[in-house]
């Protein structure tokens, strides 16, 4: 294992860990020597994938089911994670969903859906897991945000508010948890190729690979490709790196006066 990415002897947790990014994250942990919990909503899902990533890394991967938009349910959750984990020392963030909608149709329900599960969900774990990340000096969280949360997104201005919340909320974790050694960062995907994603994709008829001719890559990115940078900041690679987004989006959309080769 290269130095500073192996994560043997600690214990990660991971919120929408049965699918898509969340799923390759805790795979990418456990690889690198982690004890992993995956969570979400769908317990057949969690509980194959778990037995999946334990199977292929011989590590300890198991699977809790839970609502992490109730508080009380995120709070006893991460307790129970610990207690059967022996401790905490990574947390990732990544549970989230988007609703379509206009601004001006959007019914507020939905509007309070989509902030509960992109940013309220992400405090509640946190609040709850802190104390275990403070236990050892080390701990590190990554919040799972969006290039929503920077640029914005016409149809999805809830999530893209979220998501620029979820970003702030990890500057100020970061200031006030890192004096016990916890650190707190995020990273922004942007059009990233998951199973979900491209469901979502097709109920609107968006064509990704039109979309895709204006980023310098050329193409969406894929799970993997972020799980990467998600397991970088949660590892020791980068213990001086707190309160910073990390986007991985393909590249910057610019535009110019002059073709350029």
């Amino acid at each position: 294992m290269i130095e500073g990415f192996d994560l043997t002897g600690r214990a990660a947790l991971v919120t929408g860990g049965g699918t898509g990014i969340g799923k390759e994250v805790a795979r990418l942990l456990a690889q690198r020597g982690a004890d992993v919990m995956l969570v979400a909503r769908r317990a057949d899902r969690l509980e194959a994938a778990a037995r999946e990533i334990a199977e292929e890394t011989g590590r300890r991967v198991a699977s809790l089911s839970c609502d992490v938009t109730d508080a009380d349910a995120a709070t006893a959750m991460v307790q129970e994670a610990a207690d059967r984990l022996g401790r905490l020392d990574v947390l990732i963030n990544n549970a989230g969903m988007s609703s379509f909608s206009a601004l001006s149709k959007m019914a507020p329900e939905l509007w309070d859906k989509d902030v509960r599960l992109n940013l309220n969900a992400a405090f509640y774990v946190s609040h709850a897991a802190i104390a275990h990340l403070k236990a050892h000096g080390n701990g590190a969280v990554v919040n799972v945000s969006s290039l929503a949360g920077i640029n914005g997104t016409v149809g999805c201005g809830a999530y893209s508010a979220a998501k620029a919340g979820l970003q702030m909320f990890t500057r100020v974790a970061a200031a006030e948890w890192g004096p016990a050694g916890v650190r707190v960062n995020c990273v922004a995907p942007g059009m990233i190729a998951t199973e979900l994603a491209k469901r979502g994709w097709a109920k609107v008829g968006f064509d990704a690979t039109d979309a895709c001719k204006v980023f310098p890559l050329r193409r969406p990115g894929t799970p993997l490709e972020v799980a990467q940078a998600i397991a970088f900041l949660a590892s020791d690679a980068a213990s001086y790196n707190t309160g910073e987004t990390l986007t991985v989006g393909g590249g910057p959309q610019l535009k110019g006066m002059i073709d350029a080769d």
